[in-house]
C-alpha cells in the first residue's frame, strides 16, 4: 500500500512541486506556519491553473468549430496553457520531474559558468518542461532518459536565453541589475536586432502621445475580453446564426452566445493568471533563497512585463503591430500549405509588447513597429511548423504560442527524428 501511495504522490505534479517548495522553505529555516502555508499555496496554484486551462480549452473548441464552419479552414489558436493542460494528462509526472531537476541544472550552470542567470519565471519553466516531455515522448524517449535529457535541456535554456537578451536589456534599463527570463526570447532578440539595423533611435515611441481611448489595452484582462469578444462575434456572424444556434449554443441567440464565449475565454485566462501568481509567489522565494546561497553575483531572470515601464508607448505599438501581422498571415498561410494560425491575444499581447520595447531601445518608433511585426511573423510561422511534431501525440487542436517553445521543439523534434 505504501508503494501505491508513493506512486500517487510522485506522479502528481502539483504535490511534487509542493514538496519542492516545502524543502526549499525548510532549508531556509522558515517557521512551521510559513512552510505549510507556502507548500499548500503552491499546490493550490497548480490546481487553479488547471481549472483555468479547462475553461480556455472549452472556449477554444467552440471557436475552432465556428472558424472552420465560417471559412472552411482548420484554424489553430496557439495557447500555452491549453496545450500544457493536455500534456499534463499524458506526461504529468515526467513534466514535474523535468521542471524540478531543470531548475537545479539552472543553478549548477549558473554556478560554474560566467552566465549567472537564475530563471524565475516559474510558469514558463513549467511550460517548457511540458513541451520537452511531449517532444521526447514522440521520439520514444521515456522514463529516466526522458527526465535526464529534458532536465539538461531545460536548465540550459533557462540560462542561455536570458544571456542572449542581456545586451539589449542593458539598453532598455540602463543597468545590469536583472535579466528577462521569458521564452519569447527569439522574438525579442529579433526585434532588438532589426531595430538596430533598420530603426532610428532619435525618434522614440516615448516621444508620442498615445490617445487615452487606447488606455484600456494596458489592462490585459479587459483587452482579452474585448478582443476575444470581437473575434467570436465576427466569426459567429460569418458562420451564420443558424449554425451557431443549432450546433453550438443549444438555441441561445448567436450574438449573446459569442459575447459570453469571448468573456469566458478572458475569465479562463484570469483564473490561470491567479493560479500562476499564487504558485510563483510561493515557489520563487523558496527557489531564489537557495540560489542566493549557492550562486554569488546571480542575476534574477524575470518575466517580460518587467520591461514594460521603461517604454509604455512601445508596449501598445509592439502589441498592435504583432497582432496585426498575425491577422494578415492568417489568410496567407493556407497558400503556403500551412495550418492556419489564428492569432491569440495572450501571446501577441505579452510577446508583441515586449518586442516593441526591445525594438524601441535600439531603433525607436520604427524599431518598435518592425520589431512587433517580426515577432508576429515568428509566432505565426513557428507554431505552424511545430504542429506536425506535436500532431502525432494528439495535439492537433492547439500549439505553443511563444517563439522559444516552437523553436526548441522544432529543432529537438527533427534531431530526435534522425535517431528514432
Amino acid at each position: 500500500m505504501t508503494k501505491w501511495i508513493m506512486q500517487d504522490v510522485l506522479g502528481n505534479p502539483s504535490i511534487l512541486v509542493g514538496i519542492f517548495a516545502l524543502i526549499g522553505l525548510a532549508l531556509q529555516k522558515k517557521g512551521f506556519v510559513q512552510i505549510m502555508t507556502g507548500t499548500l499555496k503552491t499546490i493550490m496554484g497548480f490546481v487553479i491553473l488547471g481549472a483555468g486551462a479547462q475553461v480556455i480549452i472549452g472556449t477554444l473548441d467552440v471557436f475552432g468549430n465556428m472558424f472552420q464552419a465560417a471559412f472552411q479552414l482548420k484554424g489553430v489558436v496557439p495557447n500555452n496553457e491549453a496545450i500544457v493542460a493536455v500534456a499534463q494528462k499524458m506526461f504529468g509526472k515526467e513534466t514535474a520531474w523535468i521542471m524540478v531537476f531543470g531548475m537545479l541544472v539552472n543553478l549548477l550552470v549558473a554556478r560554474i559558468t560566467p552566465f549567472k542567470y537564475v530563471f524565475l519565471t516559474g510558469h514558463h519553466t513549467f511550460y517548457m518542461a511540458a513541451m520537452l516531455s511531449a517532444i521526447l515522448s514522440a521520439a520514444n524517449v521515456t522514463g529516466a532518459p526522458m527526465v535526464v535529457i529534458g532536465s539538461l535541456l531545460l536548465g540550459l535554456a533557462m540560462v542561455l536565453f536570458p544571456a542572449l537578451l542581456q545586451p539589449y536589456v542593458r539598453k532598455i534599463t540602463g543597468s545590469d541589475d536583472f535579466a528577462v527570463g521569458h521564452f519569447g526570447s527569439l522574438g525579442y532578440f529579433t526585434a532588438g536586432t532589426i531595430g538596430k539595423w533598420f530603426g532610428d533611435r532619435k525618434v522614440s515611441t516615448e516621444d508620442l502621445k498615445v490617445p487615452k481611448s487606447l488606455g484600456f489595452l494596458r489592462d490585459s484582462s479587459v483587452a482579452v475580453s474585448l478582443t476575444m469578444t470581437v473575434l467570436f462575434l465576427l466569426v459567429a456572424i460569418v458562420a451564420g446564426p443558424s449554425y451557431v444556434e443549432r450546433s453550438l449554443s443549444g438555441g441561445t441567440n448567436f450574438v449573446v452566445y459569442a459575447i459570453i464565449q469571448g468573456i469566458t475565454f478572458a475569465a479562463g485566462v484570469y483564473i490561470i493568471l491567479a493560479g500562476v501568481r499564487m504558485l510563483i509567489s510561493e515557489i520563487v522565494p523558496a527557489f531564489k533563497g537557495i540560489a542566493d546561497k549557492v550562486i554569488p553575483e546571480a542575476k534574477p531572470a524575470l518575466d517580460c512585463p518587467t520591461v514594460f515601464p521603461y517604454a509604455p508607448n512601445a508596449v501598445i505599438i509592439g502589441f498592435l503591430s504583432s497582432f496585426g501581422t498575425g491577422l494578415a498571415l492568417m489568410f496567407v498561410m493556407p497558400w503556403l500549405g500551412l495550418a492556419v494560425i489564428i492569432p491569440g491575444l495572450v501571446p501577441h499581447f505579452f510577446t508583441g509588447a515586449t518586442a516593441g520595447v526591445f525594438g524601441n531601445a535600439t531603433g525607436g518608433l520604427r524599431g518598435a513597429l518592425l520589431g512587433g511585426m517580426a515577432n508576429g511573423l515568428l509566432i505565426s510561422f513557428l507554431p505552424a511548423l511545430l504542429l506536425p511534431v506535436l500532431g502525432s501525440l494528439g495535439f492537433e487542436a492547439t500549439t505553443f504560442g511563444d517563439s522559444d517553445f516552437a523553436f526548441v521543439g522544432i529543432i529537438l523534434g527533427n534531431i530526435l527524428q534522425l535517431f528514432k
